[in-house]
């Protein structure tokens, strides 16, 4: 009878880790690249954010605009040679952009080649009105967003209507944007004309193309946070990454100078002069909250 039991027992266990094993993997896309699992999903994206509407006093200054700086790439290679399918993080994008909205601020969308601006739209949260109804808003600009060549030639000159960069997290912002140079030139510009510097999770990336042709780090001593490398190197045991990441985006700004505030993947915000810093998903409401008020307190 014991014997019998045991191996019930054991059976149960086997077909458990096996349905496990079959829900951890990576889904291969058309592309040969790899969206995360149905596990990796139902633990990592939500159908509905966090998002709550504040009745902000709206700005009605002349520096309502932010620039919005997305990725244009899809595919984020991993130690392995598999390609990771990623992009911008919707939610990390829109409430953000949400709050800053209903705050008085309106966006330039661009990408570093004018090439349309690519989503993780295995994220995208399909039950949050808000988020669909300000993505629908903007489709068009995400499809046709303006090269940053182009907003440096025109802008940089008459820039006195921007009060903000904003550069959104997801796992695509470590793709070429690090390298960018006129990426670049658009954060320099921005501190050196005294305005905001939004990101959050891995849009910190964004930040190390600063240091291109032997520059100092930019934002050397500043306190910010950043997506764990601790929570990179685990996902892959649930199947959100299909391997583990050449690069970690933390320990390299902490060896730039940065100090990194957070050791979790959580709502994590903060502000250090003018950068502006959140966690990971988690944080993207109370990002868009302190960005949105920080704004309005500064300009009003």
């Amino acid at each position: 009878m014991i014997k019998k039991i045991l191996i019930g027992l054991l059976s149960i266990l086997i077909v458990t880790f096996t349905i496990i094993y079959v829900l951890a993997q990576p889904k291969l896309e058309n592309d040969g690249s790899y969206s995360p699992s149905s596990l990796a999903l139902s633990l990592g994206t939500v159908a509905k954010t966090d998002f709550g509407e504040i009745k902000y006093t709206k700005y009605q200054g002349d520096k309502s605009k932010i620039l919005v700086i997305f990725t244009e790439q899809k595919n984020l290679e991993m130690k392995n040679g598999k390609l990771f399918s990623t992009g911008n993080h919707p939610i990390e994008s829109l409430v953000p952009m949400l709050h800053l909205k209903n705050a008085g601020f309106d966006f330039e969308i661009a990408t570093p080649t004018g090439k349309p601006a690519v989503f993780e739209m295995w994220a995208f949260p399909n039950e949050d009105e808000n988020v669909k109804a300000i993505y629908n808003e903007y489709k068009s600009s995400f499809q046709q967003p303006i090269k940053l060549t182009d907003f440096i030639t025109h802008s940089f000159v008459n820039d006195s209507s921007f009060a903000a960069v904003f550069v959104p997290g997801g796992h695509g912002a470590m793709i070429g944007i690090p390298e960018d140079r006129n990426v670049a030139k658009v954060l320099n510009w921005a501190h050196e004309n005294d305005l905001f510097t939004i990101t959050l999770c891995h849009g910190p990336a964004a930040l190390l193309s600063t240091t291109l042709d032997n520059q100092k780090f930019l934002y050397e001593g500043y306190k910010m946070a950043v997506f764990p490398d601790a929570i990179d190197e685990m996902t892959p045991m649930v199947g959100y990454l299909p391997g583990y990441m050449i690069n970690s985006l933390s320990e390299k700004l902490k060896s730039l100078g940065a100090y990194i505030i957070n050791t979790e993947s959580d709502n994590t915000v903060f502000v250090d002069r003018k950068l502006i810093t959140g966690a990971s998903p988690l944080a993207s409401n109370d990002l868009g909250k302190l960005a949105a008020e920080t704004l309005l307190k500064e300009l009003n």
